[in-house]
């Protein structure tokens, strides 16, 4: 294939209309500050920990004997160094689950931790461990609580706006209030309307830095537990989609032992196209977020069939991180530490394999390469190795080698403070034939990971842009051999 015909392909998205009123506005909605800290986060833990790891249960009722809560060697620098040294970037607890066992010293309840002989704050020895080791620290508060007699009532609200008030207050910096949507019954009998946007101002008052994440305005579920991204992973989307009491209706209201954790559900292919958001009023910019455990379920289980039989392997957390961290998504990977608090070996074998898997692609950075520029009259101009990689009129972005290479990954990510752009894409090497194309993409947005199926080698890859919502803006471009 010729350079021509390539800048053809691209002038052809001029068709759609690159440039427009209804270009402008969808590429006019964009992330904030705390969105873009949270994308480049990329790959983050969620630690499952309380009477139901005691109990080895799921979901807990509420009316549980708190007494049997001791975990004896319970150590959250344990989590933490193995947590940070695999690859994580943050953790969140879960504070309370649907049982309503609060880990740390609220008063608004006696069904918590230090009414336990263990006694202790767990929620401040992880803060102050996530700290140690240099990891954000974030907190799961089911609004669902079966043990607080007021829930199904106004009072209860009230109620949980306290306990908000102690965890955004007590326990340092937060980069994320993570809320899921399930709602069942109380001791009463009563469900709960929960009060989303008094909880949301909450937050936004004393953790202005983080995120509200899945039934809330900032991130997005992915829409299974599963670690399965769309062909095309938009993260401007209608709102209508993602108000929290839509997310409420797909998630999941029972407990069946965890068997939802590995099932893949289809919840709306197409999130982000023109087709769709054409038909949208108000649009947001908010990006997905893969939940995903290491075993079947949320809790660690210590029982065949959880810790044997349904254990993802290292392989499989590694295909989940390329094709959600590389798909223009975040991961948040549970890891459960067991009954004596400690995160066990058989979870931290897994990790370390995982690591391993996930980084060799990226051990060896193909430095020597210089970046230019094509527009369709087939003028070159070298980039500026400090701006952004595109400019007006551009289609193409050419990576000159020093010399040839062998490439087996390519990682491109956009610039994400001017929208999510592109559309289309393909890579082409240079060889004898002029130009091969090596391979075809949709979207990229805040990651693109492209592990090759074939290595290749050559001194000059194109990047061209088949299709975009006006100039698409490139963050930066990598080649690992």
């Amino acid at each position: 294939m010729k350079i021509n015909e390539i800048v053809k392909l691209c002038k052809e998205n001029e068709k759609r209309e690159k440039f427009g009123a209804e270009v402008d506005r969808i590429t006019s909605v964009r992330p904030s500050e705390r969105q873009l800290r949270l994308c480049d986060m990329e790959y983050y833990s969620f630690i499952h920990f309380g009477i139901n790891t005691i109990n080895n249960v799921e979901w807990g009722k509420g009316s549980e004997n708190i007494a049997a809560f001791n975990p004896s060697k319970l150590d959250t620098d344990q989590w933490c160094r193995i947590l940070k040294d695999t690859g994580s970037k943050g953790v969140i607890i879960t504070a309370k689950h649907h049982d309503g066992f609060c880990l740390w010293a609220t008063k608004e309840t006696d069904h918590c931790v230090t009414n336990t002989p263990f006694k202790k704050d767990i929620v401040k020895m992880l803060s102050e461990s996530c700290k140690k080791h240099d990891l954000k620290f974030g907190i799961y508060l089911s609004p669902w609580d079966r043990h607080e007699k007021t829930y199904g009532t106004d009072e209860y609200n009230d109620f949980y706006i306290r306990q908000l008030k102690e965890l955004c207050t007590n326990y340092g910096e937060l980069f994320c209030l993570w809320f899921d949507g399930a709602c069942g019954e109380g001791p009463n009998g009563k469900k709960q309307v929960y009060d989303w946007q008094r909880y949301y101002s909450t937050i936004r008052e004393l953790q202005p830095g983080a995120v509200i994440s899945v039934c809330g305005p900032d991130v997005r579920w992915i829409g299974n537990e599963a670690g399965k991204v769309r062909e095309s992973e938009w993260s401007v989307i209608p709102l209508d989609k993602e108000k929290a009491e839509a997310v409420m209706e797909n998630s999941q209201q029972t407990d069946d032992g965890g068997k939802e954790v590995a099932e893949v559900g289809e919840r709306d292919a197409d999130l982000g196209s023109r087709e769709l958001l054409r038909n949208y009023k108000e649009l947001v910019f908010k990006p997905a977020e893969a939940d995903v455990s290491i075993n079947l379920g949320w809790f660690w289980h210590n029982n065949f069939y959880y810790l044997f039989k349904k254990n993802r392997t290292a392989k499989d957390l590694a295909d989940i991180y390329f094709k959600t961290v590389g798909g223009n998504a975040t991961l948040l990977l549970n890891v459960p530490p067991n009954k004596d608090g400690l995160i066990d070996k058989r979870e931290q074998k897994t990790l370390r394999k995982f690591t391993k898997l996930i980084n060799e692609p990226f051990r060896n950075e193909i430095k020597n390469v210089s970046f230019f520029v094509i527009n369709d009259t087939l003028d070159e101009r070298k980039l500026d190795e400090n701006g952004c990689k595109f400019c007006d009129g551009e289609c193409i972005i050419k990576a000159d080698f020093t010399k040839e290479e062998t490439v087996s990954t390519v990682v491109i990510r956009e610039d994400l403070r001017f929208s999510q752009r592109i559309e289309s894409f393909r890579l082409y090497i240079k060889d004898e034939n002029g130009y091969t194309e090596i391979y075809k993409g949709t979207v990229i947005g805040s990651k693109r990971i492209i592990c090759l199926k074939k290595k290749v080698q050559t001194d000059e890859i194109l990047f061209a842009v088949t299709g975009t919502r006006g100039n698409p803006v490139i963050r930066d471009i990598a080649f690992y051999n």
